[in-house]
């Protein structure tokens, strides 16, 4: 963990916007090193590359860096995911992972974002519908998945010589 505390404090913006522009391991790499350090600036980038959905694996980074970052702003990103994606069953993609990181938001924030996509007869029950022979958990069992992956990152920025607060502001 203190490797990757500390290469997540010493990588620039320049260079995390370089692996952003690569394949899916930069991206999720990239994703992580900012969960860490808790660059919030790579918010809109981060959910622009969700929606886009173009590389696969890297999704779940993104979800676990928006709900590492734990503000309102993280939420958008989340739910315009989940109203792109839920209605299409033929694509699983990173609809748990979404579906986890919007609901430790909701933890977080005492929101309800999640509530209108668990609704019965939602686009989640729609979407699990719709995929015959998953074998899906529970979204609360996904919101502890994500909640782990982001305990992770927390210790991890324990060890950013320059805390998550000093990253913020220099990278502003």
């Amino acid at each position: 963990m203190k490797k990757l505390g500390k290469a997540a404090s010493e990588i620039s913006p320049r260079e995390l916007g370089m692996l952003l522009d690569i394949g899916w391991r930069e991206r999720t790499t990239a994703a992580w090193l900012i969960a860490v350090a808790g660059r919030t600036e790579f918010r809109d980038r981060l959910g622009e590359l969700l929606l886009a959905s173009e590389v696969p694996y890297a999704g779940q980074a993104y979800c676990v860096t928006l709900a590492g970052f734990g503000t309102p702003a993280d939420v958008a990103p989340l739910v315009a995911y989940l109203d792109r994606y839920l209605p299409r069953p033929d694509l699983h993609y990173d609809q748990e992972a979404a579906l986890g990181a919007l609901l430790l938001l909701d933890s977080k924030l005492a929101a309800d974002h999640a509530a209108r996509f668990l609704a019965p007869d939602g686009l989640w029950q729609q979407w699990t519908d719709g995929l015959p022979g998953r074998d899906l958990d529970t979204p609360d069992r996904y919101q502890e998945f994500i909640g782990q992956l982001c305990a992770f990152a927390d210790d991890a920025a324990q060890h950013c010589p320059t805390g998550r607060a000093g990253m913020a502001a220099t990278d502003s």
